[in-house]
């Protein structure tokens, strides 16, 4: 059994499946998309399972990535959905990493809808599916706000290429639901980690100093610490009260000028410099919104199922990541 042995309250879950409940003899067997991402190995080091299959296109950069003992597969047709009890699907393109040509922002759209429609159809088409279906989206789907907080309720959306996104990969994903299988569609912010993703890509300049809000500096910046983040998915895998769209993001959401100013206070570096918006475009094009605007998001349905957040404020987070004993 792959277990890192993580205590079940610290995790903000209430409970494990009962082992009546699971098959193959009351093992686990669940099987990932996106397992070499950032959240991903995250998440695979904290599983309670027998059996971990995790999907990729490159078989041999993957096995360096994870622990021994996954299985891994190149094809969906390889994998046995009556066996499986549970399908989390965190697949997708980079959505900054390079700026939107209507290339990129088709490889983006399709990167999640195919591979997505496709563990739906696998699902339809199981005697015995997963009795969950756990399906990435992102804070995106909301599309640029204002300072109001916003929680899974809101229908005040704005339909930009953020939200198209999300919403055909949420309706895709919402496919899935039956009376067998609970479908949680989870919308991610800003996922704060000490190995990669956005903190990674801060850190230099924050560390010279030279670090500092971007434009106004009051766009909200909703985040999540990557510890917050897996015990999220594992409390949408564990816990049946929990279904539909959940907003993972930590419940203290934070602007842009305070984040810079927070991340500058742990580092015990100035904040004095400020990125000008027309910069930021020039760097990244018609992405750069998605760092020029923001969300004020308020994880509702998690705080009303009592999920328990170890990292709830910015500033225990980064001192969390960041200063190493």
């Amino acid at each position: 059994m792959l277990n890192s042995d993580p205590s079940i309250q610290s995790l903000g879950i209430n409970s494990y499946p009962q082992k009546k409940n699971l098959k193959n003899g009351g093992s686990m067997n669940i099987l990932i998309t996106g397992g070499s991402g950032l959240i991903g190995q995250a998440l695979i080091k904290a599983l309670h399972a027998d059996r971990i299959i995790v999907l990729t296109r490159n078989l041999e950069k993957t096995a360096k990535l994870l622990p021994k003992g996954i299985a891994l597969v190149s094809s969906l047709e390889q994998v046995d959905f009556n066996t499986l009890d549970v399908v989390v699907n965190l697949a997708g393109e980079a959505i900054v990493d390079k700026r939107w040509s209507t290339a990129q922002k088709a490889r983006i759209c399709q990167s999640r809808w195919l591979i997505t429609q496709n563990l739906v159809e696998k699902i339809q088409a199981a005697n015995t599916p997963p009795h969950c279906f756990v399906s990435g989206s992102a804070i995106g789907f909301y599309g640029r706000q204002n300072e109001n907080a916003i929680d899974e309720s809101c229908q005040d959306i704005n339909h930009e290429f953020s939200h198209q996104i999300c919403q055909k990969w949420e309706s895709i994903a919402q496919q899935a639901s039956s009376d067998k299988t609970r479908v949680c569609l989870l919308r991610t912010g800003i996922v704060l980690a000490d190995n990669g993703g956005a903190l990674k890509k801060m850190l230099p300049a924050f560390k010279l100093g030279l670090g500092g809000p971007i434009a106004s500096g009051q766009q909200y910046m909703s985040w999540i610490h990557i510890d917050d983040m897996v015990a999220i998915i594992l409390a949408a895998i564990y816990q049946p009260s929990l279904s539909g769209a959940i907003n993972a993001t930590a419940p203290m959401p934070v602007t842009n000028q305070e984040f810079s100013q927070t991340l500058s206070a742990v580092l015990h570096r100035p904040c004095i410099f400020r990125v000008p918006a027309v910069i930021l475009r020039l760097i990244m094009g018609e992405s750069a919104d998605l760092v020029l605007f923001g969300q004020n998001i308020i994880p509702q349905k998690l705080l009303d199922n009592h999920f328990k957040f170890q990292y709830p404020s910015l500033h225990i987070a980064l001192k969390q990541l960041l200063i190493k004993v």
